[in-house]
């Protein structure tokens, strides 16, 4: 059924131009392909996301997609470098010098594109 396929991950953006410069040159996504009017950059495990055109981007207060990573900390040095700023959420859990949050066996943090969009790092412990 459903859990035995890949699922796509949709990034909203008002703005085309300014979320690819977001996405490509602070992220460092690599486009794959472009259809009607969005992009869609591939990631691992064979899954991928679709940024596309909506005035509706920005609009969740819940994270919109998370990435699985091995190392929380240092994935956040290397987007702060890149100039992505990451949000301060008051949580229950220990705060790491990094800005990242550790509590029920993860450690994440979070940070919004250039749209709004939440995205979060999340690294299991």
């Amino acid at each position: 059924m459903l859990q035995h396929n890949p699922i796509y991950v949709y990034f909203p953006a008002s703005d085309m131009g300014r979320a690819r410069q977001f996405y490509e040159g602070k992220l460092g996504l690599v486009p794959q392909q472009e259809i009607n009017g969005g992009v869609v950059y591939a990631f691992g495990g064979g899954t991928a996301a679709f940024l596309y055109p909506t005035q509706n981007a920005g609009t969740s207060k819940a994270s919109q997609a998370f990435w699985a990573v091995a190392a929380v900390d240092q994935e956040i040095e290397e987007l702060k470098r890149r100039g992505v700023v990451f949000e301060d959420y008051d949580m229950p859990g220990e705060k790491n010098p990094s800005g990242a949050i550790s509590a029920g066996g993860a450690k994440a943090a979070w940070f919004k594109d250039s749209e709004g969009n939440i995205l979060a790092l999340i690294q299991s412990l």
